[in-house]
């Protein structure tokens, strides 16, 4: 009689927890809550679930994708994997070395918050200026290391570590070699830089037209041109003779790999002190200055124009070369112009504006008249 009393008293227990579970427990139970709801169940039902969960994250895992962990569940699941010693066993959701890495990334943000704690009271920042200046000579010179702009830096009477250097030089340069690049020796030595190439065009009976241009990278004037119909080695070294009076010439001269550039022509850029260099193959930006010249030549002034002989040509190309050097304004200097560089003053801007055709109309040179 007392048995059967108590265990229909530990019935209708089970079911007033059974109804008090239903009522309490939330759709997402946090783990504080699932533990004290766990309290009122027995072992065996608590054993048999957990067998029951675990078949079906066996079955999750060959058909869903892991779920992304939030920083705060991962730290939990570090916190309790801990103190659990068979936790490989236990985990299911990420692999070992997964929770281990978080581990590692834990530590490493808790020294870096307290390296920044004891750093607040090292060596102060450096200054904009000073920070600009070192990614200045970063860009400007790539042969040269941290110790190199260290040097200068105190030279200019300016302190910083080589560890800060380098930091900054990492990211002012482009990743690749540390030589100097092509570009940076034309910007270098653009003053003593000349540039040459040969333009092919046709007459008004298709015969073939050469037009041979030299210029100046530095201001982008043209300093020669020839045309011909047979540009030989002769006739270009008789150019560049032209185009070098008295030994006035550059340091260097820029010229593409044709078979037109002779022993003539070496020799006459030897006595006049000039070094040839050629341009690498498949470079295009090599002579990408005296390029450009060519395709505005051809866009601006000979595609609009029937060319009836090699003395028709010279004169147009004269024209356009002088309008050019002194009339039109070049993007590559600051929409200055070559041989006549910009410089308004105040009675610049007071004259009445008129037009000078050129090429018969085809281009218009526009100034001011002095009142």
């Amino acid at each position: 009689m007392i048995s059967s009393l108590r265990h229909f008293f530990e019935l209708i227990l089970h079911i007033i927890a059974q109804h008090i579970q239903y009522r309490v427990k939330p759709r997402n139970p946090s783990m504080f809550t699932g533990a004290i709801l766990d309290l009122t169940r027995s072992r065996s039902e608590l054993v048999l679930e957990n067998a029951f969960l675990r078949q079906q994250l066996i079955v999750l895992n060959r058909q869903v994708i892991r779920p992304a962990c939030k920083p705060r569940e991962r730290v939990l699941l570090v916190m309790l994997a801990s103190g659990l010693r068979s936790w490989k066993q236990a985990l299911t959701i990420v692999q070992p070395d997964t929770l281990l890495r978080w581990h590692r990334d834990l530590y490493r943000w808790l020294w870096k918050r307290k390296s920044r704690k004891k750093n607040q009271l090292g060596r102060p920042p450096l200054s904009e200026e000073t920070v600009r200046l070192i990614q200045r000579m970063a860009r400007e010179n790539r042969t040269w290391g941290a110790n190199r702009i260290h040097g200068e830096l105190l030279k200019l009477g300016l302190r910083a570590a080589k560890s800060t250097i380098q930091s900054y030089i990492k990211y002012s340069r482009d990743p690749g070699s540390s030589q100097q690049r092509w570009r940076t020796f034309i910007h270098n030595h653009a003053s003593e830089i000349w540039a040459c190439d040969i333009l092919q065009t046709y007459d008004v009976f298709f015969r073939t037209l050469f037009v041979f241009i030299i210029i100046e990278l530095r201001n982008r004037r043209v300093v020669h041109f020839g045309v011909t119909r047979h540009p030989t080695d002769k006739w270009l070294a008789q150019q560049l003779r032209e185009a070098t009076p008295f030994g006035e010439g550059p340091r260097f001269l820029i010229r593409d790999n044709d078979r037109k550039y002779g022993s003539s022509f070496r020799r006459v850029a030897i006595g006049a002190g000039i070094e040839v260099l050629r341009t690498p193959y498949r470079a295009p930006k090599a002579n990408a200055i005296c390029e450009r010249f060519l395709g505005s030549l051809r866009r601006e002034c000979l595609d609009h124009f029937i060319i009836f002989s090699e003395r028709h040509t010279y004169r147009i190309v004269k024209q356009y070369v002088h309008y050019f050097n002194y009339a039109r304004p070049h993007q590559g200097i600051g929409q200055q112009i070559p041989c006549r560089p910009i410089c308004l003053n105040k009675s610049d801007t007071d004259g009445q504006v008129v037009s000078r055709p050129v090429l018969g109309g085809l281009h218009h040179d526009y100034q001011r008249r002095a009142a």
